[in-house]
């Protein structure tokens, strides 16, 4: 029960709104009878999906406007104020009196790696201690949500290992599809077995390969395509809903911030409506709430609510927390949600969830009593735009109807500008919601090839690659299907042939893209609003450079970055060929060695074009990187080089829009 003594304000959904949302009645007096309403159409990502999943839905869709939902990350598992849990302690009741309105979980319970689970533990019981989460969240009242830190199913590591490309390996015709689809079916066991007394499977938000934009998970930007992203995404989705039959699971989608409100960067990996319900969004603040920070992370919110209207998806906040020095900022939340409420589109978020409590050392995304940041967070319970369990009512018990899914093609492999370098590859299309006829594939227009149902639900065919094109080229694969009297269609441009490697020590000379502009861009991951294309007039060697567009009207920096995995131990310095644009901006070269972000400035001033070596002595570490204050970029460190990052910074008063040019990044 809420905690009377903090004065908890009167709930957001009241008198009318109550009765619409559980479907009761406002007065004791029973009204004169009326005609049953018809029930709601709900379109989402599983037309066959359960009742209460469809009642989710569109009670997350109702909420819009009405109130953010509060969620919490392992809220019954992890805490300051208990060690054992019991499904009942939590450190949000602990501070408020009430239950977050929404609980989060992972599937590193599967792995034994997240209480409860535990590696002493049979897959079985893992399982089923996934499945009593998601029950003990139910009946506090609260709406569950699955994220998914998977292993690396290439190496066996964690999820922070990046290296052996595991997406490509884990899709259909991978080394590793069958570990892959062994993964899921731990997930749906457990999500299949989360029922309430009366059988009923409980509903899940399940928001699997989440802050794909950034780089530090396997299936993040520079270790893998978007296109790649897209099919292993849309298979995680097709696997579950239609070979195991879980329908109890709406989908999410949430990239990391930031995009400094630009759609385009946020949709470069979106799957499609077809497989997403939601719309989510992750930032973190490291900087006590500044104003820069709130600016920019609304920004970026009202621009996931403006796409989740227009497709008719549910918007989410869905991972924030303060992650720089602890107890800097008491108001934090109540500024973050005043920030939120101020503007009319990000008002619209449906749920914000912080991380996890995890206890011990770490941080408190949650305050606990005694803790000198609670005050801050008992002001934002009391804000009546902030919901928690306490305040939930009929999420589950709308009456809906399913809109049926319209047919759907897709080219699982090979995927769009995929390298091709064998003799042959596999075709494998999916079709979904109907039964296809005449399903084929064309090289360049060519003949077409017909493709066959195979004994895993594709359309499929060996495509033997002509050797006269196997050499760095680029062919057009085409698929079609007749589906319901029309005809479905989707392509992909398909790389063939080896490309030279780089020589040791080098990040990009910018030739091996074969000219292609978009193949550039996935290499690299991008934050803010930047653009990337190759530059043929200013260049350092060869024929290509990089033309580096950025735009700080939304936001005062700009980044790019790539995936190394090197040993830099032998050089002694970061060269690269750079012209400035005479802007009083600046360039900060980053290398990320050994978990550390040492930087390097460099003025833009400059609009020759030359040559800028930056010593290892000199690189600093990243002022907002306070935990590796004063370490040094030595051999040790360079021996773990992980990751090169060229951020632009706006100067005072300097020019807002202008292109930088970049050749022959390379440690030197």
């Amino acid at each position: 029960m809420p905690n009377p003594a903090l004065n908890r304000r009167a709930f957001i959904l009241t008198g009318a709104a109550v009765a619409m949302a559980a479907g009761t009645q406002t007065s004791a007096a029973a009204p004169p009878a009326r005609p049953t309403a018809a029930p709601t159409p709900v379109r989402i990502v599983d037309d066959r999906a359960t009742p209460a999943t469809r009642a989710l839905f569109a009670y997350l869709k109702q909420q819009q406007g009405r109130g953010v939902l509060f969620g919490h990350q392992h809220d019954l598992t992890y805490g300051f104020t208990f060690s054992a849990p019991d499904g009942k302690a939590s450190d949000t009741l602990a501070a408020v009196g009430d239950y977050p309105a929404v609980f989060g979980w992972d599937t590193l319970i599967l792995d034994g790696d997240e209480r409860p689970g535990a590696r002493s533990s049979t897959e079985a019981e893992n399982i089923a201690a996934l499945s009593r989460c998601l029950q003990q969240a139910d009946a506090r009242g609260g709406i569950n949500t699955l994220s998914a830190h998977m292993p690396n199913f290439v190496t066996g590591e964690n999820f922070y290992d990046t290296s052996g490309r595991v997406v490509g390996q884990i899709l259909p015709g991978g080394a590793k599809h069958a570990d892959f689809n062994a993964f899921l079916d731990r997930v749906a066991k457990a999500v299949s077995g989360a029922r309430r007394a009366d059988g009923t499977a409980i509903p899940v938000v399940f928001r699997p390969f989440h802050e794909n934009n950034g780089g530090w998970f396997w299936w993040g930007a520079g270790h893998t395509t978007s296109a790649e992203y897209i099919e292993v995404y849309r298979y995680t989705v097709e696997y579950l809903r239609d070979t195991k039959g879980v329908h109890n699971l709406l989908y999410a989608y949430s990239p990391n911030s930031a995009f400094g409100g630009d759609p385009a960067n946020y949709l470069k990996t979106y799957p499609g409506d077809q497989f997403v319900d939601v719309l989510g969004y992750d930032a973190y603040d490291s900087s006590a709430g500044s104003p820069a920070w709130l600016d920019a992370l609304v920004t970026d919110l009202a621009m996931v609510v403006r796409l989740a209207n227009e497709r008719g998806k549910v918007p989410a906040y869905s991972e924030f927390g303060e992650s720089g020095a602890e107890g800097r900022n008491p108001r934090w939340y109540v500024q973050l949600l005043d920030a939120i409420k101020a503007d009319p589109l990000a008002r619209q978020a449906t749920y914000m969830l912080t991380w996890a409590n995890f206890g011990g050392t770490n941080r408190a995304y949650v305050p606990y009593p005694g803790n000198p940041l609670l005050p801050g967070f008992v002001a934002y319970y009391q804000d009546p735009y902030s919901l928690f369990a306490g305040d939930l009512r009929g999420v589950f018990s709308a009456r809906t109807s399913p809109v049926r899914s319209a047919p759907f093609l897709h080219l699982v492999t090979p995927t769009d500008r995929q390298r091709v370098t064998v003799s042959s590859t596999t075709v494998r299309v999916r079709v979904t919601h109907a039964k296809a006829s005449c399903v084929t594939y064309s090289v360049n227009d060519g003949a077409a090839q017909p493709l066959r149902l195979d004994a895993d639900g594709f359309y499929s065919g060996d495509w033997p690659i002509d050797p006269d094109r196997s050499e760095n080229r680029s062919v057009t694969l085409k698929v079609s299907a007749r589906v319901a009297g029309r005809t479905l269609t989707d392509s992909a441009l398909v790389f063939l042939g080896e490309v030279t490697p780089l020589p040791a020590g080098w990040v990009d000379d910018f030739e091996s893209y074969a000219g292609d502009d978009v193949t550039l861009s996935e290499t690299y991951s991008h934050v803010n609003a930047n653009t990337t294309t190759l530059s043929t007039d200013h260049k350092s060697t060869g024929s290509y450079g990089l033309a580096y567009a950025y735009d700080f009207t939304r936001a005062e920096y700009t980044g790019i970055g790539k995936a190394v995995d090197a040993d830099w131990s032998a050089f002694t310095s970061l060269s690269l060929w750079l012209k400035g644009d005479g802007s009083a901006n600046g360039a900060t070269l980053q290398i990320v060695a050994d978990g550390v972000y040492f930087e390097y400035g460099a003025p833009l001033g400059d609009t020759n074009g030359k040559e800028v070596d930056a010593p290892f002595s000199e690189f600093k570490p990243a002022p907002w990187d306070t935990s590796h204050a004063g370490a040094v970029l030595d051999a040790a460190r360079l021996a773990k080089v992980t990751a090169f990052n060229l951020y632009l910074g706006h100067g005072s008063g300097a020019a807002t829009t202008g292109t930088v040019y970049v050749d022959n990044i390379r440690a030197h």
